[in-house]
């Protein structure tokens, strides 16, 4: 069971950096070549700076 956990953590760990890279330091085409964690961000920046009407 050990071995078995172990490969578990080192499977965990891999998906955790490549969705890491994915999101955080892959350059998307679609996105102007952003990363889409820092296209995100600034979507937000910029629904925050926007007037807000009723």
């Amino acid at each position: 069971m050990g071995a078995r956990s172990g490969d578990a953590v080192r499977c965990q760990r891999a998906i955790f950096q490549w969705v890491t890279w994915c999101n955080e330091e892959r350059l998307h085409s679609a996105l102007d070549y952003v990363p889409p964690a820092e296209y995100e961000r600034d979507w937000w920046r910029q629904q925050e700076a926007a007037p807000q009407y009723a």
